[in-house]
């Protein structure tokens, strides 16, 4: 695995933030920075979006990710456009996201939403080991479908050869977190429609089998997306 290394010599921010860049400033009381938030919002997520300058213009890519430690992950062909300009080391932005619920206010200015979302800054770095690429591919793999890759077919030269594993660490990285019901103001609070949190969850469906399967094999080990909704202090009568 690449050495971490703090991606900025930023200055610290006095709040617990890693920095002032990083420091959430529209709603600051929603900002969170222990490493455990941050960490499970990541674990959580199925998909990042990841944000960097491609020929002079900013493109924001959908990816998968994964985390190990003190940093993320994603991956993706060497052919990538997406990759190749990541594998260059430019400044990137990871976000990852997780709706957790609609939430309905007395007035349309106070409808929200709750949510958890994470923004990691700074340097990709190049996975090149082999060895260590087919590892965090694997834990990839172990993290949404536990035990599964002892058995699939092994990974051939040429396949680890054309993907490519790029990584973050999480020294630049903090999270947003809303939870809880709407933020009326005693003065709609009479007012006769219904108001309430209406909550939005990821579900796994069945698995569905491609056609030939021999008979008797297991369906997949899945891990349900979503996780836990962070809890985190909110200011009464906050704005969304």
């Amino acid at each position: 695995m690449t050495r971490a290394t703090r991606s900025t010599d930023r200055p610290k921010a006095r709040n617990g933030a890693p920095s002032r860049f990083t420091r959430v400033r529209r709603l600051a009381e929603r900002g969170v920075y222990e490493r455990e938030v941050i960490d499970s919002i990541l674990d959580a997520g199925m998909l990042c979006h990841v944000a960097h300058v491609v020929e002079g213009r900013p493109v924001a890519t959908p990816t998968f990710h994964w985390r190990v430690g003190d940093r993320v992950y994603w991956h993706g062909s060497v052919a990538s456009r997406m990759l190749r300009a990541n594998a260059a080391r430019g400044e990137v932005c990871l976000t990852v996201t997780l709706m957790d619920g609609w939430v309905l206010a007395r007035s349309a200015f106070n409808h929200t939403a709750n949510y958890r979302s994470v923004l990691c800054f700074g340097r990709p770095e190049v996975v090149a080991d082999p060895l260590e690429k087919a590892r965090l591919l694997q834990a990839f793999t172990d993290h949404w479908f536990p035990g599964r890759w002892p058995a699939l077919r092994p990974m051939t030269r040429r396949e680890l050869g054309a993907t490519l594993v790029l990584s973050l660490p999480l020294d630049e990285a903090s999270a947003k977190v809303r939870t809880g019901g709407a933020d009326d103001p005693a003065r709609d609070r009479e007012f006769p429609v219904w108001a309430g949190v209406v909550p939005v969850r990821e579900r796994l469906g069945v698995p569905l089998p491609e056609p030939g399967l021999k008979a008797g094999l297991a369906r997949p080990t899945v891990r349900p997306p979503g996780g836990v909704p962070a809890r985190t202090a909110r200011r009464p009568g906050a704005r969304r």
